[in-house]
């Protein structure tokens, strides 16, 4: 073989070799390009995870297919009118919500994009949810509203009647806001010896809706005819507490009659509703539940007046029909019977007598009891035991406390039969103790 030969064979041998590495590297390539589906996936989810813009995002959209899970979990999609996305809400997030959503509301999800790796699906998942246009407090109010008014907790037919002159009455309320001092004024005004017993608790706040749960529980333990719950009025988050479905189903199942009285006039609340009888105010749950005593007295004597002359309307009609009996010409012809009628007719005469006058007997000892009561608690009549009221001469405000004046200041002390005007030359303070 010559070297010419020789050289080709080589050269042959070389160039088969490569031919055949290079295939083998492009069957090695082609290996390491393919990849496993959860190779894709993982490496998806880490592109969208550590991509800022889609860590912490505002989503517009609205709920549809949603599904609330045993786990407390929610399941939704949001769409627009060109797309969708599927969404979770983890019950660690959606716990705090003040609203049920529902298909068709209309949100702003907070929350980031990500995939849900067994399925392979990439989803949003939220960690907050806003109604888009309107409060979520108000919608909560609306739903819980229907909820109730469905169940018909709302109906007259459950309402409890208050009673007309209750002997003492319950007020849940703040011990340091204004409507506690507003119904206490307006009780001492109308019926100062009426018995009021308070059970304070929060009115706003977290904490708000237990307290007032408890208060309420705690004066149904008690003698109390009626009770009033409430507060002065606010923002729609202040008077969220009276807004709850807890509060609202313990106002409903209470023995006691309850007066809401939340607010302002044109404040409402479930409190409101679900009470047997609503109060524009404080002051006014006050008006309705204390009758005035001036009112009482003058009730009592009409109700004298009207006994007094249905008694004598009975005796006139009895007196004329015996009259008439008289005058009947049978009765004079059978002397026997007629006898015997006026006789029976002369007891009964006497019995209805000896009746009507145990009874007015009553009413009256009765009525003058009462009159004995109320002029007991009269200011007169304190006055007339040696007491007498103080007050400042320039303000007229009356001074019960050494606190309220100073040295030297003009004073008007009113005496059952007359008023001093003193000026104030000395001070001093001396703590009383209360008699049992």
């Amino acid at each position: 073989m010559n070297i010419y030969k020789k050289y080709s064979i080589l050269f042959l041998i070389f160039l088969c070799y490569n031919v055949i590495a290079n295939q083998r590297r492009k069957e090695d390539d082609i290996m390491e390009s393919i990849w496993s589906v959860s190779g894709i996936t993982n490496y998806l989810k880490e592109v969208l995870t550590t991509d800022p813009n889609l860590n912490q995002l505002l989503v517009k959209g609205e709920i549809s297919n949603f599904h609330a899970h045993s786990s407390g979990h929610m399941y939704f999609t949001l769409k627009d009118q060109d797309s969708q996305i599927k969404a979770v809400m983890f019950r660690g997030n959606n716990r705090k919500l003040d609203f049920e959503p529902e298909d068709g509301m209309s949100v702003i999800a907070t929350g980031r994009v990500s995939i849900y790796s067994v399925r392979g699906e990439y989803q949003l998942y939220v960690s907050d949810l806003e109604p888009d246009g309107i409060g979520s407090l108000h919608i909560a109010f609306e739903q819980l509203k229907e909820k109730l008014e469905q169940e018909g907790l709302f109906k007259k037919e459950y309402k409890q009647s208050i009673p007309q002159i209750p002997a003492k009455v319950g007020v849940i309320t703040s011990p340091t806001g204004a409507a506690i001092q507003d119904i206490l004024s307006v009780i001492k005004r109308r019926f100062a010896n009426l018995s009021v017993l308070i059970a304070p608790a929060k009115v706003q706040g977290k904490a708000a809706e237990d307290d007032l749960i408890a208060a309420l529980e705690l004066l149904n333990r008690t003698d109390v005819d009626v009770i009033i719950i409430g507060r002065g009025g606010g923002s729609l988050e202040d008077l969220w507490a009276f807004n709850k479905e807890k509060l609202a189903r313990t106002i409903f199942n209470s023995e006691t009659p309850v007066i809401s009285a939340v607010g302002h006039e044109t404040d409402f609340t479930i409190a409101d509703f679900i009470a047997d009888l609503r109060a524009p105010t404080p002051s006014a749950a006050a008006e309705l539940v204390v009758s005035d005593a001036k009112e009482v007295k003058r009730y009592l004597n009409k109700l004298e007046d009207n006994l007094v002359q249905a008694m004598e309307n009975k005796l006139n009609y009895l007196t004329e029909k015996l009259a008439y009996l008289k005058e009947r010409e049978v009765f004079r012809l059978v002397k026997e019977e007629l006898e015997e009628y006026q006789q029976r007719l002369d007891e009964l005469e006497l019995k209805l007598n000896r009746h009507i006058t145990n009874k007015l007997t009553t009413k009256q000892e009765k009525i003058e009891s009462i009159a004995t009561q109320l002029n007991s608690l009269s200011p007169l009549n304190t006055l007339a035991r040696g007491y007498s009221l103080t007050c400042k001469s320039d303000l007229k405000e009356e001074v019960s406390s050494v606190e309220q004046v100073e040295v030297g200041e003009l004073l008007e002390v009113v005496l059952q039969d007359g008023k001093l005007f003193c000026q104030l030359e000395r001070i001093e303070a001396e703590e009383f103790k209360e008699f049992d």
